[in-house]
C-alpha cells in the first residue's frame, strides 16, 4: 500500500475566476468573513498576503474538530492555482506531506474549481485526507457566495 497519493473533486462555482484566485493570491484575510464556520483566522506569519513563498497560519474546523495549519504559500498566476505547503500544524501529524491545491478555471459565466490535496501519510493506518477536502468545497462554496454578494 502507498503511503504517497492525491484526493479531489471539481466544483462549479457563479464566481468569476480572477475573482476567486485573487482571493487566495492577496485577500486571503477575507477568508474567515466568508466562511467563519470552517476558518476561524489567519494571519501571516511571514512575507505579506500577496507574495509567493509567504508563510500564513490558518485556524480552521474540520468534521467539528478544530486545527492549525501552517502553510508556505505557492502562486501559478497563468493558471490560477494555489497551493499551500503544509509546514507545521495538527495535520502534519498524520502526514510527511500536505499539501492543498486550489484552481479555478473558466467555464461558462462562472468557474470550475478544482480542489486537490497531495499527500504522504506517516503511516499506514493513516486515512486519505478526504474530510480536508470537504473543508475545501466548504470553503470556496462560502467564498463563491461572498464573492457574488459582493
Amino acid at each position: 500500500m502507498s503511503l504517497k497519493g492525491k484526493v479531489g473533486t471539481e466544483i462549479e462555482i457563479k464566481s468569476p475566476p480572477e475573482k476567486y484566485y485573487n482571493i487566495f493570491k492577496s485577500q486571503a484575510y477575507h477568508v474567515p468573513n466568508a466562511a467563519p464556520n470552517h476558518i476561524q483566522g489567519v494571519d501571516v506569519h511571514e512575507g505579506d498576503w500577496e507574495t509567493h513563498g509567504s508563510i500564513k497560519i490558518w485556524k480552521y474546523t474540520a468534521e467539528g474538530e478544530s486545527g492549525v495549519f501552517k502553510e508556505k504559500v505557492e502562486l501559478d498566476d497563468a493558471n490560477r492555482s494555489v497551493t499551500l505547503v503544509g509546514i507545521e500544524g495538527d495535520v502534519m501529524k498524520d502526514y510527511k506531506t500536505f499539501k492543498p491545491i486550489y484552481q479555478v478555471v473558466p467555464k461558462g459565466i462562472g468557474s470550475l474549481a478544482k480542489l486537490s490535496i497531495e499527500y504522504e501519510k506517516l503511516r499506514e493506518d493513516v486515512p486519505a485526507p478526504n474530510k480536508y477536502v470537504t473543508l475545501m468545497v466548504n470553503i470556496t462554496k462560502d467564498l463563491d457566495a461572498h464573492i457574488m454578494k459582493a
